[in-house]
């Protein structure tokens, strides 16, 4: 079945070749290894492959014998990065609202990633999520991104802000030095989800880079970005099937309650966008399959139960109608192993 392949912007790649080269690693070599031109690297403003860019990141920190890779290249990132979502981040007047503009606006910078700002017990979360359509690694991908969201929050509250945690779901490297000193000893892996975990208290904090006297100009800065996707039920229905997945009641007509509808008049709405519930499912299961198969802790009966299968059988007939291969096939081809049986084993994967 044909797919297509998320993007994201050269820009995220900003500092790849002097990292590459100061590892003592050919940056042409390891860019034609995971099927990239280096020369594109150059410009921040092309679109590449994002499954491409987390081969290439992995595949140069295996070879450079280097852990914190993604982490390194995090601290040569700017928040000129993010194009010119900077230009209107910067005026954005606290931190909620800075934070919730990355995630609206997440397409306009990388199309696999997936934000989500939480809150519960005077707790504030921010996961992250890659979905590349595709096996690929995580790992080095994900650090550069929770180091960089870690960096654009530090940018705009100040460089002493702390998290009550940094969250990752993949297992703990050999050496924890770099990943300390950028995000202090509150770190937790093989943990459920990836991300930070801060006061919610915090999102009312005021953005220190933020101009008063540019806030009347916000609305003509934000000209300046692409416009966020606009929500639709089909939006809507999505989020609700994830969440009803692993309990198994996710049929139309409990959506349809959880949504305030009749079944017929959410039937009649999906029409409206030529849609049915069936695919909104698939869909939900597809994001999600990718989501939990890169988490070497989840054994595949796990993801089965949060796929809502009714055993792992007819979840890996599905996966494989699905993807064209089987969810086993799926991890070893993204190099992903379960906990203690080590990266080493990557590149044999590629």
């Amino acid at each position: 079945m044909a797919r297509v392949r998320p993007c994201i912007r050269c820009a995220t790649l900003d500092g790849f070749v002097e990292l590459a080269e100061s590892l003592g690693l050919d940056p042409t070599r390891q860019a034609a290894r995971a099927g990239l031109d280096v020369a594109d690297l150059a410009d921040p403003a092309k679109w590449i492959p994002a499954a491409a860019a987390a081969w290439l990141l992995e595949l140069s920190a295996a070879e450079a014998g280097a852990e914190d890779f993604g982490l390194q290249l995090s601290e040569r990132r700017r928040l000129a990065t993010l194009g010119p979502l900077s230009v209107v981040l910067r005026e954005e007047p606290d931190l909620r609202s800075a934070l919730e503009l990355l995630i609206r606006h997440e397409y306009s910078y990388n199309e696999a990633v997936s934000l989500q700002l939480g809150e519960e017990d005077r707790l504030a979360t921010m996961r992250v999520w890659l979905n590349f359509g595709e096996p690929a690694p995580t790992r080095q991908a994900l650090e550069l991104a929770v180091a960089t969201m870690l960096g654009v929050i530090r940018r705009l509250r100040g460089p002493g802000w702390q998290t009550q945690a940094v969250c990752f779901s993949h297992p703990s490297p050999e050496r924890l030095t770099t990943h300390r000193r950028l995000f202090g000893p509150r770190l937790r892996f093989d943990h459920e989800f990836t991300g930070l975990v801060f006061r919610a208290g915090e999102l009312t904090g005021t953005n220190l880079l933020a101009d008063p006297l540019l806030r009347p100009y916000r609305p003509q800065l934000l000209h300046v970005v692409p416009p966020p996707r606009a929500r639709t039920v089909v939006d809507q229905v999505s989020e609700l099937v994830e969440t009803l997945l692993p309990v198994g009641r996710h049929s139309m007509r409990q959506v349809a309650r959880g949504l305030g509808l009749t079944p017929r008049t959410l039937r009649r709405r999906l029409e409206k966008e030529h849609v049915d519930y069936s695919s909104i499912v698939n869909g939900a299961r597809t994001a999600l399959a990718e989501r939990y198969l890169a988490n070497g802790r989840l054994s595949l009966t796990d993801v089965s139960h949060q796929l809502g299968f009714a055993a792992p059988s007819a979840f890996s007939r599905w996966f494989r109608h699905r993807f064209g291969i089987s969810p086993t096939e799926w991890r070893k081809a993204a190099g992903v192993f379960r906990p203690g049986t080590g990266a080493s084993r990557l590149a044999a994967a590629r």
